[in-house]
């Protein structure tokens, strides 16, 4: 869905929800508290990094987050929100179940409402890694990972919760198809593991995009935001960029290599590539505008099924 016009206090319960889903795994909760403490650095957010603490204190309950998203258009995007942080990866845990579960009532959703959701989100997480329409999309590797960068640098262009969502599950994609490159067949808890050693956090990733959304303005409808939310989209967008640029190079160098390259030297070099990535951002953003320009929530959906090329 396209995120609706929030106020303060909206927008602060909704970040809120993203957070508590972030840290609702406990086996992944300090890992996951390192990322958003990094994200919010990222994004200078003095309000992420406040709600993050007053969560882990205990200073702020989900049953006050909740209780403050009034409307129902705002209740079910917080538990989408949520849905997509706690799925990630493409599993939710037991813990983060409960977690949902208890979101959901807190929130007075119906068991059909949730289903829905949990059913879209589903057909982003879960999609296939493989796809016919994805083989001959590039010539080669170098050209494959510029391609899904400028995807997700463009996803992060839009103001929809779906193109937040398909950033991952592409990222997930790109990794599969460089692995079998190089004659490695992954699968998603292969990928994940890599991922993790990268340092690369999925849940925050995920926190990271609504959180920009949310405070640079989609959905605001004052001309006088306009300036702000332009800022915020190109930082995101060279974000999404850089990380998926890194990812590549550094799923192409550890394949290629044959898997060789230890844990310290990835996350260092991932570091440097994401760095790298941003920078390169700039001399694609005209590209990047304009495959954003082309894109509808029926071909990210056909992309991330494996139906549609990259």
């Amino acid at each position: 869905m396209n995120i609706p016009h929030t106020d303060a206090a909206a927008t602060e319960s909704l970040l809120a929800v993203c957070l508590f889903a972030a840290f609702a795994d406990g086996e992944q909760s300090d890992a996951e508290r390192a990322q958003i403490r990094q994200m919010a650095e990222e994004l200078g957010s003095a309000d992420v990094a406040a709600i993050s603490r007053r969560i882990l204190m205990g200073k702020l309950s989900l049953d006050a987050v909740s209780g403050a998203l009034v409307t129902h258009e705002h209740r079910m995007l917080a538990y989408e929100m949520a849905r997509a942080v706690c799925e990630a990866g493409g599993s939710v845990s037991a813990d983060e179940q409960a977690f949902l579960t208890d979101l959901r009532v807190k929130l007075a959703l119906g068991t059909a409402e949730s289903k829905t959701i949990d059913e879209e989100v589903d057909s982003l997480a879960l999609a296939p890694l493989d796809s016919a329409a994805a083989v001959s999309s590039a010539p080669d590797n170098d050209a494959m990972i510029l391609k899904y960068a400028i995807l997700n640098g463009a996803l992060e262009l839009l103001p929809d919760t779906l193109s937040t969502m398909a950033i991952i599950p592409m990222q997930m994609k790109m990794v599969y198809r460089i692995g079998k490159s190089h004659g490695v067949e992954l699968n998603r808890s292969n990928i994940k593991d890599f991922l993790a050693t990268a340092g690369v956090g999925l849940g925050s990733q995920v926190v990271e995009g609504f959180a920009r959304k949310l405070m640079t303005g989609f959905g605001k409808k004052l001309a006088g935001k306009m300036a702000g939310r332009v800022a915020g989209q190109a930082t995101g967008s060279a974000f999404s960029f850089g990380a998926t640029y890194a990812i590549g190079q550094i799923a192409e160098k550890y394949y290629s290599d044959g898997c060789k390259l230890g844990a310290a030297e990835t996350k260092n070099l991932f570091s440097s590539l994401v760095e790298q990535g941003k920078e390169l951002h700039t001399r694609y953003l005209p590209e990047i505008q304009q495959r954003a320009s082309t894109l509808n929530p029926a071909e990210i959906l056909s992309m991330v099924r494996g139906t549609a090329t990259v």
